[in-house]
């Protein structure tokens, strides 16, 4: 699955293939996925892609089986309270969460082949189960200090 976005969002983002690929794919969610976005008041200079993403956001949310799939749309300057519990920095940033948060966020646009990554996690955050291997459970558990993993992609 690969979207392109256009500048334009009073239409829908996602083509009617598109559409039919993400219903198909949500409903292998098991758990409910809370999608908190973070952008700016559209009273204020809203950043570049914010709204764009927030509609993206919400078009993939209407596609995924009742009451699997929330939004919670969240001002990065106005809820600092959201923002420092999230421990979001920029914007946009989208934040999945299920039963627990698990510390998956996006920031920019989850365009392009990203579109693919956030479909395969929100899918993943709504099942609770990694997938990684016993081995590597293990070795992850021998962990004994702090650890922030950055995965960085470029526009497609």
């Amino acid at each position: 699955m690969r979207i392109k976005m256009d500048k334009e969002v009073n239409m829908p983002l996602l083509n009617d293939t598109i559409q039919g690929q993400v219903r198909k794919t949500l409903e292998a969610m098991t758990g409910p996925v809370k999608l908190v976005v973070f952008t700016q008041s559209a009273d204020a200079l809203e950043c570049e892609m914010c709204a764009e993403t927030r509609a993206l956001i919400e078009e993939v949310a209407a596609l995924a089986p009742a009451g699997k799939l929330t939004v919670e749309v969240k001002d990065f300057l106005a809820d600092r309270a959201a923002t420092e519990a999230y421990q979001v920095d920029k914007i946009p940033a989208l934040a999945i969460v299920g039963a627990q948060d698990y510390g998956i966020r996006f920031y920019g646009i989850p365009a392009g082949y990203e579109f693919s990554s956030l479909m395969d996690d929100i899918v993943t955050v709504s099942k609770g189960e990694s997938g990684l291997s016993s081995a590597t459970k293990a070795a992850v558990a021998r962990v004994n200090r702090p650890i922030h993993i950055q995965v960085y992609v470029t526009p497609t």
